[in-house]
């Protein structure tokens, strides 16, 4: 079986709802994604780290329950696993306060095995990390080596748009080694001051990646590739909370890549109806999650959909 590997953070959100605690999960932008896949049965393998203490086991936990390889996840004894305060508005969509305490040496673990058409996944603010590029190129360097698929989700959030300038060697060096970007208009308004799909595409992206997906909320996806371009529209579900929908939509496409067979080598000759499958499979993830408090796909949800 192909293997999904992925790197980023594990944290405990807290969610709010007027002020008053409605959940806590274990989650992160390529974590939510990971227990997704898990849930649905592929192989996957995380590349984290997490502190010796009740929330870090909570999160350790919930991995192994949903089938996620815990071997590459360092549990450091100096310092506290991360905590974020998700505050939900009107729109069901989150701001965030993060309370953070990480070690001086961080992600002190060996590489998993990565063979040829295995896909790595990552994202956020994790991926551009100074303190962690030096783990985040040796993976990225392994999986050019080995031949696997890299897809990076942009997820650069605002608190971070004054570090755009600083941070932009490190994202386009992420873009050199992606096969498939995909990215939200916000993202992409934070780092480049654009957020038109076409602009960014044709200005930021197209010299560096020939595939790339644009998400924009209840706005259609676009998608670009080496042979077309297309729409998509989204489908209108009614929101508990969109945390982890853009997660869980990569996940989808993720997914909707392996069931379909689809290798490294194929990525530039995908016709429309291969990308039909795959954004279809992205957005039944996407739009599952924000119908509940959870950051992942639901169990019932996995065993439905499972191919």
């Amino acid at each position: 079986m192909r293997k999904i590997i992925g790197i980023g953070e594990a944290i405990l959100d807290i969610l709010f709802r007027n002020n008053q605690v409605q959940a806590a999960v274990p989650g992160g932008s390529v974590y939510n994604a990971l227990i997704s896949l898990g849930r649905m049965g592929m192989d996957v393998t995380f590349i984290s780290e997490t502190g010796n203490d009740p929330v870090g086991k909570i999160i350790l936990e919930n991995m192994r329950a949903n089938g996620v390889h815990t071997g590459c996840v360092n549990v450091f004894s100096e310092g506290k696993s991360p905590v974020s305060l998700a505050f939900l508005n009107e729109q069901n969509d989150a701001g965030y306060v993060f309370y953070k305490d990480y070690p001086s040496r961080r992600l002190d673990v060996a590489l998993p095995d990565i063979q040829e058409d295995d896909i790595v996944m990552m994202g956020s603010y994790f991926a551009v990390t100074p303190a962690l590029r030096e783990k985040v190129k040796e993976l990225l360097d392994l999986a050019r080596e080995r031949g696997a698929i890299v897809y990076y989700d942009v997820n650069f959030r605002s608190a971070h748009a004054h570090e755009a300038i600083k941070l932009m060697p490190f994202i386009l060096e992420n873009f050199e080694y992606t096969d498939i970007l995909r990215g939200s208009a916000e993202d992409f308004r934070n780092l480049f001051g654009l957020d038109d799909p076409k602009r960014i595409y044709c200005e930021k992206v197209d010299f560096y990646c020939k595939s790339f997906i644009c998400t924009d909320g209840p706005h259609d996806i676009s998608l670009f590739c080496k042979n077309f371009t297309k729409q998509y529209p989204v489908p209108q579900v009614k929101a508990v909370s969109t945390i982890g929908a853009g997660d869980n939509f990569n996940a989808g496409v993720v997914y909707g890549l392996i069931t379909n067979r689809i290798r490294r080598s194929d990525l530039d000759s995908l016709n429309e109806k291969d990308w039909d499958d795959i954004i279809a499979c992205g957005t039944e993830f996407g739009s599952e999650v924000c119908q509940s408090m959870s950051n992942s796909v639901s169990l019932e949800f996995a065993k439905n959909f499972r191919r």
